[in-house]
């Protein structure tokens, strides 16, 4: 035996030798093509199809939000000072009037007792300053002194009249600040929020400081979501709203929209508006500050035909049906149903009603329980002049 025939027995041992792993790459070889349309078998002229079905349809808009009462109140102090009792505390319920603080009032008392020592004083002087006109006046009456004594006379009477409107004023100024060293509820409400303790200084020179934050009505909350202006013309006052919080999340709560606000905010090169949705809190279960995650309802129907956006990507129907005639994808469907036992492909006029992210409602009366949509077919593009393939049926 010569070297080329011990070369040929060679390789004919190695390919015995692994016949099954041989065997194994072709099988895989061979499905590698099938799937990928290099098959000459029926594939190349099956449809891609999609079913009709019937349901509703919901048209929602989400967003998230605070929960906030719908009047919240911050109590502040107009006068400064040390405080010297505190009656209130979180969730504590008041009244209008009730006392919720005290501050130390000696400062401002001394200033009421000055500003009346002020006007016992200017009022004395006002009572000399009218003797001393009325007796000038009879003076002058009799021609003892001069018109000048009179008028000078009269002059210092108006002047000290005068100083004592001042001084009441300043009288009653201090007394009302007095007043402010006790601190009472405006309202009727919750306190949900206290900003100081007893013994602490509060300083009212330049600004008012918070006391307590008063929430009105918490029977009655609100959320403020912000909407993006490519959904905010789908929003109006009165529509239907659902929510749900992570303090309960089994339980969906409800409410409706009370104002679209105008005032636009610009977030991360966004355009959103705020949206206030009106929720009823009877139970009190909402607390202020709660995330609400929010669905608002722009349409809603029941009972019709829809099907899968991608459904309706079909933009000819070459290779579908011989003549089309007229029609087009944009106003027909093709639809693949079951006649005499048999697969047939008619056209069906429709129109879109009700479109949603992932479902578009079908509104035509030709439709059949169990039509599928055509929407390509298998090794062709939608168009059918492209050799683009496509996946396994739907």
């Amino acid at each position: 035996m010569n070297k080329e025939e011990k070369k040929k027995g060679g390789l004919w041992s190695w390919i015995k030798r692994r016949k099954w792993w041989i065997l194994l790459v072709a099988i895989v070889a061979g499905t590698a093509v099938y799937f990928m349309g290099g098959s000459s078998n029926n594939q190349g002229t099956g449809f891609a199809t999609a079913t009709i079905t019937k349901g509703d349809l919901r048209q929602v808009v989400t967003a998230t939000g605070e929960i906030q009462p719908l009047n919240t109140i911050n109590v502040g102090s107009q006068v400064s000072g040390t405080i010297e009792a505190i009656y209130v505390d979180y969730n504590s319920k008041v009244k209008k009037g009730d006392v919720l603080l005290k501050i130390e009032p000696s400062v401002l008392q001394a200033s009421v007792d000055e500003a009346y020592a002020s006007l016992v004083s200017s009022e004395s002087q006002r009572n000399y300053a009218k003797s001393e006109y009325e007796r000038n006046k009879t003076l002058f009456d009799a021609g003892f002194i001069s018109r000048a004594e009179l008028e000078q006379s009269q002059t210092t009477y108006e002047q000290a009249e005068q100083n004592v409107n001042k001084m009441k004023s300043q009288y009653d100024r201090a007394v009302t600040n007095l007043g402010y060293a006790t601190i009472t509820s405006p309202v009727d409400g919750t306190v949900i929020s206290r900003q100081v303790d007893v013994g602490q200084t509060v300083a009212a020179s330049f600004q008012t400081p918070d006391l307590f934050e008063i929430a009105e009505d918490l029977s009655q909350m609100q959320i403020e979501t912000s909407v993006s202006e490519a959904d905010i013309g789908m929003i109006a006052e009165g529509q239907s709203v659902t929510f749900t919080v992570d303090a309960y999340p089994s339980q969906t709560f409800e409410g409706f929209v009370r104002q679209v606000r105008l005032s636009p905010t610009i977030t991360s090169n966004v355009v959103v508006y705020t949206v206030v949705i009106d929720v009823d809190n009877t139970d009190l279960r909402l607390k202020p500050g709660m995330t609400a995650f929010v669905t608002i309802l722009i349409s809603e129907k029941k009972d019709i035909w829809k099907v899968q956006n991608s459904a309706l990507i079909l933009r000819s129907f070459d290779g579908i049906v011989a003549d089309p005639g007229d029609a087009t994808p944009s106003d027909h469907l093709a639809i693949q149903r079951m006649v005499n036992g048999e697969p047939t492909v008619v056209l069906v006029p429709y129109e879109k009603g009700l479109v949603t992210a992932t479902e578009t409602e079908i509104i035509s009366d030709e439709i059949q329980e169990g039509d599928r949509i055509i929407f390509g077919r298998y090794g062709l593009s939608s168009t059918g002049s492209s050799s683009m393939r496509m996946g396994p049926p739907m």
